[in-house]
């Protein structure tokens, strides 16, 4: 991309080391126009400093966005009616907030006439990734700029100059030791780098900011009551909340359970393996409660279809392609099954586990007591009918075993 061709570039900018650093950057590099975008999506930091930084580094333009609730009711929420989780153990926090950030991004690039957005994602990472699909998503002909595929800063201490050298205020300086990359939002905060980097060596215990140790969680259960509506909690304990309100209860309640953490080696999809840990603490509830939802509400096939297509939906996220067509298609879908995923959910919170203590649907249930039990079903099943059930669906084997004979 020629650099003479920019007049005006929209940031994601948060304030932090390295886009204050990118800031200055496209100032110089590129003599264009920089607009800040700034979004608070729960992060648990205050996100108006931002707009100050911006100001003193001479820009015009500034955005700080409060996104929680969209954040929350139309990705978060869409993503667990999935129930989407990657490789078995990832919750997708960090992937599902990068198409809310790109929306928003090429929103103000059309608002503000700005021909260029760009990001402080590196060229290592996913993320940079899923920041550009949506992009190109959403506005075809936009020209990104990506600073870590062009630079030669490619060190925390070569950051660290840059920003001595042209009088950039970092904040919580820690000389030559590199901290934690951290990325946080209502549904998780995650933790890279450090000692992080070697997948035998475990996290050291006051890096965890949202969960108690299990081991040190209450000795009494907290138990609270879950409603659902066309698959999404609207209520807890009686109380009806927003999404972005769910999210807050919920990781209060359960980090100070011990409720949420996960150790994970997981494959990029740039092609290496990357050890992360990641606190979600509500997420980890809300999964275990939709999933006990959906098994009195939901019909068999439509359930193991759901698994079935679960893992491509989850990648799908993960790798950035919350814009694409196949992503909406299988949204549609799953957004159908959730009409009758109504009712309440029943969960005990005790030292790091979600254990389900009941669930009921007064409109949807598909449980039928009369015909489950193992006591007198007066005729609601004709056990006798097993017998061809099972013969019908054995005979292919019975064949096979002739054969073998």
């Amino acid at each position: 991309m020629s650099k003479v061709n920019v007049n005006k570039v929209v940031l994601a900018y948060s304030g932090g080391l390295d886009t204050s650093i990118i800031l200055k950057w496209l100032q110089d590099e590129y003599d264009c126009e920089v607009v800040t975008f700034t979004a608070d999506i729960g992060q648990g930091e205050e996100v108006e400093p931002a707009r100050a930084k911006a100001q003193a580094a001479g820009v015009k333009e500034i955005y700080v966005d409060d996104l929680r609730e969209e954040y929350a009711r139309d990705f978060v929420f869409p993503m667990f009616r999935a129930n989407a989780i990657y490789e078995g153990e990832y919750l997708l926090g960090t992937s599902i907030a990068r198409p809310l950030i790109s929306k928003r991004q090429i929103e103000i690039a059309n608002e503000t006439g700005a021909d260029a957005v760009s990001h402080g994602a590196t060229g290592k990472g996913n993320d940079q990734v899923r920041f550009e699909l949506g992009y190109y998503g959403l506005k075809p002909d936009v020209q990104v700029i990506a600073p870590w595929r062009e630079w030669d800063l490619n060190s925390r201490e070569k950051l660290m100059a840059y920003a001595k050298a042209h009088s950039i205020p970092v904040e919580q300086k820690r000389g030559k030791k590199s901290p934690y990359s951290m990325d946080a939002n209502l549904l998780h905060i995650s933790y890279e780098g450090g000692v992080l980097e070697d997948p035998w060596a475990g996290p050291e215990d006051d890096m965890w900011r949202w969960t108690v140790s299990p081991e040190n969680a209450p000795d009494v259960a907290t138990v609270i009551e879950l409603n659902f509506e066309k698959g999404d909690i609207v209520a807890i304990d009686g109380q009806t909340m927003s999404p972005a309100q769910v999210m807050e209860h919920l990781n209060k309640v359960a980090g100070a359970n011990g409720i949420g953490r996960d150790d994970i080696v997981e494959n990029r999809y740039v092609g290496m393996k990357s050890r992360g840990c990641y606190e979600t603490p509500a997420g980890t509830v809300m999964l275990k409660a939709h999933r006990a939802m959906e098994s009195i509400t939901l019909d068999r096939e439509v359930a193991h279809l759901k698994d079935e297509l679960m893992p491509r939906y989850a990648t799908l996220i993960y790798n950035g392609y919350w814009w694409a067509p196949e992503r909406r298609m299988l949204q549609e879908m799953i957004d159908v099954s959730q009409v009758t995923v109504n009712g309440r959910v029943r969960l005990k919170l005790y030292k790091g586990n979600v254990i389900v203590e009941g669930r009921e649907s007064s409109t949807d249930s598909l449980f039928d007591v009369n015909i489950a039990t193992f006591e007198d079903d007066e005729g609601a099943y004709n056990q006798q009918d097993a017998e061809g059930f099972i013969k019908l669906n054995a005979l292919r084997m019975r064949i096979a075993a002739r054969k073998n004979t």
